[in-house]
């Protein structure tokens, strides 16, 4: 079967961020970026039903800047086999991003889409969710274990109570977890390899998608510093704080 993965560039993990001096968005000025993490478990994830003789192609698509090849070059080194890159300048906001991919899928017909369940730039996770509506298609979110059998895909889900399976009927979308695997790193012959692998260019005119904002973002702001705690000298008065002050009992 084909295998779509959407990935993201985003602000690497490690990266302090930022807030511009005037609030009007995050800096990213000479800001190391990277893909996404939990894209990076879906591409690994594809790429071992690769493996597994389950999958026969994996197709990379990003939406964003021109720089996003990178990221779809890295997945391409993991063992992805081709790239498609829908340039934008703009933040495309999660409905914008799923009615492009809508457009892709049903140009390349893939039997799944595997994505990571958010993004850490925005944490929305929407993207998935809304794909499946747009496609019609069942879906298996924060999916933490994968397994094809026969003409069904068994996912199973981290829920608040545990674990749940679901089985669904392809062609599906699943969205990752963080327990699902860990990535390899791509090695130096699959790195040089992968800049020979095809990558095409798009827009969002060329699928007549329609992905200007529907929010407006009026401020941003460093989140409040953590106050220091005080001790106590018994449980008792711990209660009574907890209870009086804090209001949580």
């Amino acid at each position: 079967m084909k295998v779509l993965v959407p990935v993201k560039r985003v602000v690497d993990y490690n990266v302090k961020v930022r807030v511009k001096s005037d609030n009007t968005d995050v800096d990213l000025a000479n800001v190391k970026m990277s893909m996404n993490p939990f894209d990076e478990i879906a591409v690994e994830e594809a790429v071992r039903l690769k493996e597994a003789g389950t999958a026969e192609e994996i197709v990379v698509v990003s939406i964003g800047p021109e720089k996003a090849q990178d990221q779809i070059r890295q997945a391409l080194a993991m063992g992805a086999d081709r790239g498609i890159l829908v340039t934008s300048d703009d933040d495309v906001e999660s409905l914008g991003v799923a009615k492009v991919l809508q457009k892709i899928v049903e140009e390349e017909s893939p039997e799944l889409v595997i994505m990571g369940k958010q993004a850490i730039d925005d944490d929305r996770n929407q993207t998935g969710q809304m794909l499946a509506a747009l496609l019609g298609w069942p879906q298996g979110t924060f999916a933490s274990e994968v397994k094809k059998d026969g003409d069904k895909l068994h996912v199973t889900r981290e829920i608040d109570g545990g674990l749940q399976t679901v089985a669904l009927n392809l062609p599906a979308v699943v969205t990752t977890d963080l327990r699902l695997n860990e990535p390899r790193y791509a090695s130096l012959p699959n790195i040089m390899k992968a800049k020979k692998k095809p990558l095409d260019k798009k827009t969002a005119a060329d699928f007549g998608v329609d992905i200007a904002p529907r929010l407006k973002k009026l401020k941003v702001t460093e989140p409040p510093k953590r106050e220091a705690g005080i001790k106590v000298e018994s449980v008792a008065e711990l209660v009574a704080k907890l209870k009086n002050e804090a209001g949580v009992l």
